[in-house]
């Protein structure tokens, strides 16, 4: 598959949005799948099942209503954003599998780091724990067969979201990945819809590493796994 990476820098969200529209509805099957990588000004993004009493403190933040999946997230300066527009129909698997290489990129970042990144089940997303980020242990939270009836966030926070949409067979938004932030932004909200979810960078837990590096990293684990 070739997978064109294009680094945006720092740019609106909102723009940036209405251009994975755009270039969405253009397609055709002999477009070549994009990467493009960037980071935003503080913003709060609304997903699909985005309910307002999630954002209950915005102030000067705006909050951009979108058509991904999902609920409530932050963007800011000091996080990857990553945005793969990809033809799944032409890579040849579906979403879940999708969102599965997705957060396995992140986690070969992160192990990168001296980070251990878990999946917990019900809960899309990459997170780590509190007391031991590097620890390998299994999480009981982790995906199983039989999944629990809610997502248990115990000793853990989020480094990593996702937010995708899927528009005749290709895809667009992404995932971000939490790098040096003002996390103060998260606390205004409930992450993803979770009252009381933690949400960390990698500078929270002691991982001291510039935004390119990062970035340079997780779009290089990006094309390996998004790969047919």
């Amino acid at each position: 598959m070739d997978l064109s990476l294009h680094r945006l820098g720092r740019i609106d969200y909102l723009p940036t949005y209405e251009a994975m529209q755009v270039f969405t509805a253009a397609r055709t099957p002999e477009t070549l799948d994009e990467l493009w990588i960037c980071e935003h000004p503080p913003v709060y993004t609304q997903g699909l099942a985005g309910k307002a009493e999630h954002v209950f403190n915005p102030g000067t933040i705006p909050v951009v209503q979108t058509n991904r999946g999902g609920q409530v997230t932050y963007h800011g300066p000091g996080q990857v954003v990553a945005y793969p527009l990809l033809d799944l129909k032409r890579a040849g698997y579906f979403i879940k599998e999708y969102v599965y290489r997705i957060e396995e990129a992140v986690i070969r970042t992160l192990a990168k780091f001296g980070v251990t990144g878990h999946r917990v089940a019900g809960a899309p997303g990459i997170y780590v724990r509190l007391d031991d980020p590097g620890s390998h242990a299994l999480l009981p939270q982790r995906p199983m067969k039989s999944a629990l009836a809610s997502p248990s966030f115990g000793g853990l926070g989020k480094i990593a979201a996702l937010g995708l949409k899927v528009s005749r067979n290709c895809t667009y938004h992404g995932v971000a990945l939490n790098v040096a932030m003002d996390l103060e932004p998260y606390t205004r909200i409930n992450p993803c819809g979770y009252a009381g979810l933690q949400t960390v960078d990698l500078s929270t837990i002691g991982v001291c590493v510039g935004w390119d590096e990062v970035a340079e990293l997780l779009g290089d684990k990006l094309t390996r796994y998004l790969a047919p």
